[in-house]
């Protein structure tokens, strides 16, 4: 397998993770809503988060505009890493951090 299919696929499995993620936060299950809740974020930021996360998988997915995908997720992925922080759920950073690691060759 060559590099950029390898980096392709990346894309293309990290843009699933994020239309996952987009499609939870928008159809706001309870636990999640009552997480932004407890951490004191606005009412109805979930949607928020799930238009920003459905943005990233949409710009993942197409080649060109991949390099927007990988900035626009890595920022996602760093708010919600100093979120976890911040609530001293570290265990919870370390898959963030390490998708955030994967964007960095998805953009190429």
């Amino acid at each position: 397998m060559t590099y950029i299919a390898v980096t392709n696929f990346l894309a293309l499995s990290l843009s699933f993770l994020f239309g996952a993620a987009s499609l939870a936060h928008l159809a706001a299950p309870r636990f999640l809503r009552e997480a932004y809740r407890r951490w004191d974020f606005a009412r109805g930021f979930h949607y928020v988060a799930g238009v920003a996360q459905g943005f990233a998988a949409l710009f993942l997915a197409v080649p060109e505009t991949r390099i927007w995908g990988s900035v626009l997720g890595a920022t996602i992925l760093f708010v919600a890493t100093i979120s976890l922080l911040n609530h001293r759920k570290y265990a919870y950073a370390v898959p963030a951090i390490l998708v955030m690691v994967a964007l960095a060759p998805a953009a190429i």
